[in-house]
C-alpha cells in the first residue's frame, strides 16, 4: 500500500524517542499538562461535569483511573471522558490558532488515563502529549477552514485521532496496532457548532472533547486487543481530510516541516474564560478603559473590528446562558468595561442576566476589519474604538494577544493560573505538590503517583 502523508506522520510519531524531543517542546508539554490540570479542577465544579460523572459512575466498572477533582475512580475510558469534559468545561483550556483546535482537553486526559492504567513513566507521558498535539494540529491544518465554515467543530473532528495517538504511545502499541487505533478513532470524528448559534449553547460543547478523549482511549484498547481499523483513515479515500476538508483539504500539510517545527510550541494559553477569537478584543478594551471599571452610562458606543468569521458568528448581543455569553463579543466587551473578564464568575448564569452588562452589550457593534481579516485564522486580531458620552474616543489594536507564542505567558503566570483554578477544589499544599511533580515529570518513574494527587482532597 502506498505510504500516504498520513502514514508518514503516524510512523514518525511512533518512532519518536523521548530524548529526540527538543527541550523547548518538552518544557511546553509540561506547561500544557499543568494548565490542563488546572482547567480540569475548575471544570470539575461545573454542573455539566457533575452530571456526567454521576452518569458514568452509575455504570460501575473497575475504577482503574482517576477523575480529576473528585473522590472517584472510573474505568479508563470513562475517566478520560470526565476529565476531557472538565478540562474543556469553561473555555479556559489551551488552543492553537492556525489549526483552530483545543488540544489539551482531548490529548491530556487520554494520555493520563492510559498512563495511569499502564503505570507509564513520566517521560512517556510527555512524549504522548507532544505526539497528540502534533497529530491534532496537522490534521486540522490538512482539513483547512472549510469544515468550520460549514458548521463543524474542527476541534472535535480532529480530537479523537489525536487522543488515540497519545493513548497508543503510552500503551507502547506496535505500529500496526497504532494505525488501527488511528483508523478506528477517525470514525468517531464529529461535532457541530450549533452551540454557538446564539440561541442558547447548552452544555454539549463541553462534552465534545471528553467524548473525543474517551474514543481515543477506547480505540487504542480495542486495537491492542486485535480489533482492526482502516490504515488510511487520515487522508486515504473517504478519510478525514477528503470527507471533511473537501476542496480545501491539503494532505501535504500533514508532514510539512515534520520534525523541525513542533505544534506544541504554537500553543496559546488563555487568560480569559471565553472563545479565543475574543481575547484580543478583551485585551484592547482593558487597556482602553484605564485603571478601573467604567460606569455603563458613560459609554456611548463600542465598535469592534474583527474577522468576517467572528463578525458572522460571535455577534449575539443578548446571550441566554454561559455558553452563549462566552461566545458573544458584545457581552464579553461589556464585561471587560464593567468588571473582571479574567474571573470565571463573570460568565456564570446569574452574571449573564445582569441588566447593566446586558444593556451595555447592546451598544457594541461589530465590523469586518480588513487588516484582521487578512491574517485570520493564523491570528485572531481586533481593532476597537471606544466612544464615551463626553465625546472622548479611544482606539487600540492587538493582532496577537497575551498568551500566544508572539506574547507568551511566563512560567510564573502559568503556575499562578494553575494554582488559582486548582485551589477551587484542592488545598494549596496539594496544588503546589502537583505543580512541582509536573515540572520534573521526565524523572517520574510512574505517572500513577501524580494521578493519585489529582483526586479531590
Amino acid at each position: 500500500m502506498e505510504e500516504t502523508e498520513g502514514f508518514q506522520l503516524t510512523r514518525f510519531l511512533h518512532e519518536l524517542a523521548p530524548r529526540d524531543i527538543p527541550d523547548d517542546a518538552r518544557v511546553m508539554a509540561k506547561a500544557c499538562i499543568l494548565d490542563a490540570f488546572g482547567c480540569a479542577f475548575f471544570g470539575s465544579t461545573q454542573p455539566w461535569s457533575q452530571i456526567l460523572a454521576a452518569e458514568l459512575a452509575s455504570d460501575g466498572g473497575d475504577g482503574a483511573a482517576t477523575v480529576i477533582g473528585r473522590a472517584l475512580r472510573l474505568p479508563v475510558t470513562a475517566a478520560a471522558i470526565c476529565n476531557g469534559t472538565a478540562i474543556h468545561g469553561f473555555e479556559l483550556d489551551d488552543l492553537i490558532a492556525e489549526s483552530i483546535i483545543h488540544p489539551a482537553a482531548a490529548v491530556v486526559p487520554a494520555a493520563l488515563a492510559a498512563a495511569e492504567a499502564n503505570g507509564a513513566r513520566g517521560d512517556i507521558l510527555v512524549k504522548a502529549v507532544v505526539a497528540g498535539y502534533e497529530t491534532m494540529h496537522r490534521i486540522g491544518l490538512g482539513m483547512g477552514t472549510e469544515p468550520a465554515g460549514r458548521g463543524f467543530h474542527t476541534t472535535s473532528l480532529t480530537a479523537p485521532t489525536a487522543a488515540a495517538m497519545a493513548a497508543s504511545i503510552v500503551m507502547d502499541l506496535p505500529l500496526d496496532q497504532l494505525r488501527s487505533a488511528v483508523g478506528l478513532s477517525a470514525s468517531a470524528a464529529g461535532g457541530i457548532k450549533n452551540f454557538a448559534a446564539g440561541n442558547g449553547g447548552g452544555m454539549v460543547k463541553r462534552l465534545h472533547l471528553g467524548r473525543a478523549a474517551g474514543e481515543g482511549v477506547r480505540s487504542s484498547r480495542l486495537a491492542a486487543a486485535g480489533f482492526m481499523g482502516p490504515p488510511g483513515a487520515i487522508d486515504g479515500k473517504f478519510g478525514l481530510l477528503p470527507v471533511y476538508g473537501g476542496s480545501g483539504a491539503n494532505p501535504a500539510r500533514l508532514v510539512a516541516d515534520l520534525g523541525s517545527t513542533w505544534a506544541i510550541n504554537q500553543v496559546w494559553f488563555k487568560g480569559y474564560p471565553i472563545c479565543g477569537w475574543i481575547h484580543s478584543v478583551m485585551q484592547v478594551l482593558l487597556d482602553l478603559r484605564g485603571d478601573g471599571p467604567l460606569d455603563p452610562e458613560d459609554v456611548e458606543q463600542v465598535i469592534v473590528g474583527v474577522s468576517s468569521y467572528a463578525a458572522r458568528n460571535n455577534g449575539e448581543k443578548a446571550p441566554t446562558d454561559t455558553m452563549g455569553a462566552q461566545y458573544s463579543i458584545p457581552f464579553c466587551s461589556a464585561v471587560a468595561l464593567l468588571g473582571d473578564p479574567r474571573d470565571p464568575d463573570s460568565f456564570r448564569t446569574e452574571a449573564v442576566a445582569d441588566p447593566r452588562t446586558r444593556a451595555l452589550a447592546q451598544r457594541v457593534d461589530l465590523v469586518v476589519d480588513p487588516d484582521v481579516e487578512a491574517v485570520y485564522p493564523a491570528k485572531f486580531g481586533a481593532r476597537v474604538s471606544l466612544r464615551l458620552r463626553n465625546g472622548t474616543e479611544r482606539q487600540g489594536m492587538v493582532m496577537e494577544c497575551h498568551g500566544t507564542p508572539a506574547d507568551p505567558c511566563s512560567a510564573d503566570e502559568l503556575r499562578d493560573k494553575f494554582l488559582l483554578l486548582a485551589c477551587k477544589r484542592i488545598s494549596v499544599s496539594r496544588a503546589e505538590e502537583i505543580a512541582d511533580l509536573v515540572e520534573n515529570l521526565e524523572n517520574l518513574e510512574s505517572v500513577t503517583d501524580l494521578a493519585l494527587l489529582l483526586a479531590a482532597d
